[in-house]
């Protein structure tokens, strides 16, 4: 944002880019890709915290060689358990916003400046990547998968979101304290949105590519899936319970 008699930024927006953030990667079992991963990321951030969740392969190991601070969990536990450890290292170092993004090389972190920019030019404290303007080289069921499911997610939270799966994502810190999930695997970043929305805290979203190798991807559609409704119904029935609390005090 600009100030309009000047043209240049506002003081608000320089105060945005002075600020401090780190990068947080979950990673497991991803030996493979971390170390290019880091690398890619210390070309825009200096501070990478890496969670291990329970690896029994070298993804430890890579990390700390490739300059990362590593946060090791003894066994897996799941995405959503791994997100909160980084989130907590955020919140005890002091920085004021985050960016997350996967281990497996389908997020690019040449366009982590993407995530910045946007942030220190509007404020909006929650921006998720949207892959979806960019699908063709994304498989027909993530395809599907993406669509119905943001859709539902966003009738849900009363706030479109056009890739409510992506976990590439920018949070400010005021917002952590709102985004702890008990949901141990990809349902956690469904989870985190709803929490956010029923708040009435303002979500956006970062135009980002569509990364597809020949790499095993870590979400099991009907797995996964399933874990998505179990924990939208969860979801629900905790917001009902709430509601009656309200409605009898």
């Amino acid at each position: 944002m600009t100030n309009r008699d000047t043209g240049k930024p506002n003081a608000t927006a320089q105060a945005r880019s002075r600020a401090r953030w780190c990068v947080i990667v979950p990673a497991y079992h991803e030996e493979k890709c971390i170390g290019r991963v880091i690398r890619e990321i210390h070309e825009h951030c200096p501070d990478v915290v890496v969670v291990d969740d329970g690896s029994t392969d070298n993804t430890l190991l890579v990390a700390e060689q490739a300059g990362a601070i590593v946060i090791r969990h003894e066994t897996n536990m799941g995405k959503g358990i791994a997100l909160n450890s980084g989130f907590s290292y955020a919140q005890q170092n002091g920085f004021d916003f985050v960016i997350v993004m996967d281990a497996d090389g389908q997020h690019a972190p040449g366009e982590i400046p993407r995530f910045v920019e946007a942030y220190v030019r509007t404020g909006i404290p929650v921006l998720i990547g949207n892959r979806m303007a960019d699908v063709h080289s994304m498989p027909l069921v993530r395809r599907c998968t993406n669509r119905f499911m943001s859709w539902l997610l966003s009738r849900e939270m009363g706030q479109y979101v056009p890739d409510t799966q992506c976990g590439f994502r920018l949070y400010r810190s005021d917002v952590i304290p709102f985004v702890s999930t008990e949901s141990v695997g990809y349902a956690a970043e469904s989870e985190i949105l709803l929490h956010i929305a029923e708040r009435g805290i303002r979500i956006d979203n970062v135009p980002i590519s569509t990364i597809y190798g020949d790499e095993q991807s870590s979400v099991h559609p009907v797995r996964d899936t399933w874990r998505f409704f179990n924990m939208l119904r969860r979801y629900r029935r905790a917001r009902k319970a709430k509601q009656r609390r309200r409605w009898f005090r």
